[in-house]
Parts: structure tokens; sequence; C-alpha cells
């Protein structure tokens, strides 16, 4: 089965910049997106960002649009997640995730439409 694991969390400080990994083992062809998501203390898990298996075509939901960047190495099986520009409300617990179906630009993006998450790595902006 598919199995998610996400490193390269941490703390920072305000405007600085981190890179998110999730390595994904036992792949599966019904995979057609992969997500990060996040959840702050006391917030409801949402979409940050959103890559289509395939094509490659990503959306961001305007609140970290032109600052995160999300990206997937192919021949690693690997996900990750570029943030720059960090502010203190981006503080939160991230998430990756996949599911069977494409993402289409709409947020927020439905964490039910994703039924493989990992276990999650902490992010602390101040």
């Amino acid at each position: 089965h598919v199995q998610l694991v996400e490193s390269g969390g941490g703390s920072v400080q305000a405007e600085g910049s981190l890179r998110l990994s999730c390595a994904a083992s036992g792949w599966r062809s019904s995979t057609a997106s992969m997500a990060w998501f996040r959840q702050g203390p006391g917030k409801e898990r949402e979409a940050v960002a959103c890559i289509n298996e395939h094509g490659g075509r990503t959306f961001y939901p305007d609140s970290v649009s032109g600052r995160f960047t999300v990206s997937k190495d192919n021949d690693k099986n690997r996900l990750h997640l570029q943030m720059d520009s960090l502010k203190p409300e981006d503080t939160a617990m991230y998430y990756c995730a996949a599911g069977p179906f494409y993402c289409t630009g709409t947020f927020p993006l439905s964490a039910s439409s994703y039924n493989i998450w990992g276990q999650g790595t902490q992010v602390t902006v101040s």
C-alpha cells in the first residue's frame, strides 16, 4: 500500500524559507493528484498546493500564491513544497496527501478528496 512520509519542517523567522519533502512508496496508478495541506492550532485543515499526476499542473489558494511552489520528482517519487516569504500565520502542521481526483483549481480543496496521508511535519514561523 502507499505510504507518505514528510520531512523538512522546522522553525524559521518571518520572511524566511523552508522546503518540505514527501517521500512516497508503494505507488498506485489510481492516484490522480497530490496535495499539501496544513492545520494550525484550532483551525481546520486547509490545502495550500495541489499538483496533478498527469500533466503536472499546479494550483494554489490566494493565501500562498506567489510564495509557495509545489513540485514532483517522479524518478524519486518525491513531492516537494518550497515555501518562501514565510509569515507567522503559516505556522502549522503540514501534511502531504494523495487521492484519486484531479485538482481543478477550486479552493478550498476538501481534505475528504484525499485518502492517503502522511504523518505531518511541523512548521513554525516567528
